[in-house]
């Protein structure tokens, strides 16, 4: 993979990869506003957009140079837009960006570095041009963005459409098996056939390796690879299997279902999305003492001790918490924190509550935001499919105006701005 490549088709493509350098011969491109474009700024963004479409079919010079310069003219109203209304992107934030493109490259941040360095990019620069493109993206979201609606009338008309079912629709990752009949199948072909399949769906549901039966038995195309037919949507079923599949539930094996080619058997590997979606929630309850100017970590510790010590003796978790907790969200309801769902407490709190069984009190432990102790009072499985597949519509109905949006205020702000071309391209 060509580091290189990923960033400027990527975060980089926009913003180019180095910082125009002025000299004697440069000369303004452009008065925006209050800033200036340099040629040089120019004439380097154009160099970046050449290597990175070096197999591709470009425009005239002079066509990609006004291109450019248009897209430059536009960043420079934006960058001006965040620096007046106090857009930041904060060095964590920025961090923690750089480390998610090094992680969907399947790379350590060291090893990203090294690779941006093998291509000939300082990682300086590329940190400030991914800054940049997070500016950028701010600066949208809040002028385009935060102007968006999505009602949920929006939403179910949505979901009740051909688009919406098969968007946000329920998804299989299918194993296949295929007994093959010959062309011109004979009676006794086809039973033979029908028998063998039915032996084999006997043996899977006994607990035979359905990848391994697959690699020994079928001869469907994806029989080397243990008959995974990998994730398929239900509009992309095929029409043989669109009534079957539904009806299994994950780790089901179909009964044979017959085709010209012969017996077909599908397991139902995985499933995700869709309108069911059960997940485990724990009721808890906690009480939490941080650090503060009149009590160091240590006290913060020795008071937390004492508190758990006062639980065990029988006293009221709740009237504790209410007395002590440093927490005024779930203070004042007795440290109650409700429903959880894994993933929504920072990992400290989250192992602990895991490890916690019904009604019982953790021992003192510590998190980022102080010492705990914490109580779980009730587990469940809810059934979320709904309203995680309605935020799935809404993000999906939020992104396409967004698109229909955005280039219409990009206009907008290009009509508004002072722009002041100096010379020719």
């Amino acid at each position: 993979m060509n580091i290189r490549n990923v960033l400027l088709a990527g975060l980089l493509a926009a913003s180019g990869l180095t910082h125009a350098k002025l000299t004697s011969v440069d000369s303004i491109a452009a008065v925006v506003d209050d800033e200036v474009i340099m040629h040089s700024e120019l004439t380097d963004r154009v160099g970046v957009i050449k290597k990175q479409s070096a197999k591709m079919r470009l425009p005239p010079d002079a066509v990609l140079r006004q291109q450019v310069l248009d897209k430059l003219i536009d960043e420079s109203i934006q960058m001006q837009m965040a620096e007046r209304s106090g857009i930041r992107i904060s060095d964590q934030q920025l961090n923690k960006t750089i480390e998610n493109i090094a992680k969907q490259n399947g790379m350590s941040l060291k090893n990203f570095k090294k690779a941006l360095q093998k291509d000939g990019i300082q990682y300086s620069q590329a940190r400030e041009q991914i800054r940049r493109e997070r500016l950028l993206s701010e600066v949208q979201r809040y002028r385009v963005g935060n102007k968006i609606q999505i009602s949920e009338q929006d939403i179910d008309v949505f979901l009740n459409s051909k688009r919406g079912r098969s968007a946000t629709g329920e998804e299989y990752r299918l194993g296949h098996i295929l007994i093959q009949l010959p062309s011109q199948a004979k009676r006794d072909d086809i039973k033979k056939a029908e028998k063998k399949a039915l032996k084999i769906v006997k043996k899977l549901r006994s607990g035979s390796d359905f990848s391994q039966t697959a690699i020994a038995q079928s001869e469907g195309r994806n029989a080397l690879k243990g008959g995974d037919l990998g994730w398929r949507k239900d509009a992309e079923l095929p029409s043989l299997f669109a009534n079957v599949v539904p009806t299994l539930k994950k780790g089901g094996i179909s009964d044979p279902i017959r085709s010209a080619s012969g017996f077909h058997i599908i397991k139902i590997n995985d499933k995700r999305g869709g309108a069911t979606k059960l997940v485990k929630q724990t009721a808890a309850r906690h009480i939490l003492i941080s650090e503060n100017e009149i009590r160091n970590d240590q006290q913060s510790k020795t008071l937390i001790n004492k508190v758990f010590d006062r639980i065990k003796k029988g006293e009221d978790f709740a009237k504790l918490a209410k007395e002590f907790s440093d927490d005024p969200g779930s203070k004042v309801s007795g440290g109650d924190l409700g429903w959880v769902n894994d993933g929504d407490m920072v990992a400290a709190f989250e192992k602990v509550m895991k490890k916690t069984k019904k009604g019982q009190v953790s021992k003192p432990f510590k998190s980022r935001f102080g010492w705990h102790v914490l109580e779980v009072t009730d587990y469940r499985n809810k059934d979320m499919g709904g309203e995680i597949q309605r935020n799935q519509a809404r993000q999906l109905l939020y992104s396409r105006r967004f698109e229909e949006e955005l280039p219409i205020w990009l206009r907008q702000i290009r009509s508004d701005a002072y722009v002041e071309l100096k010379s020719k391209l």
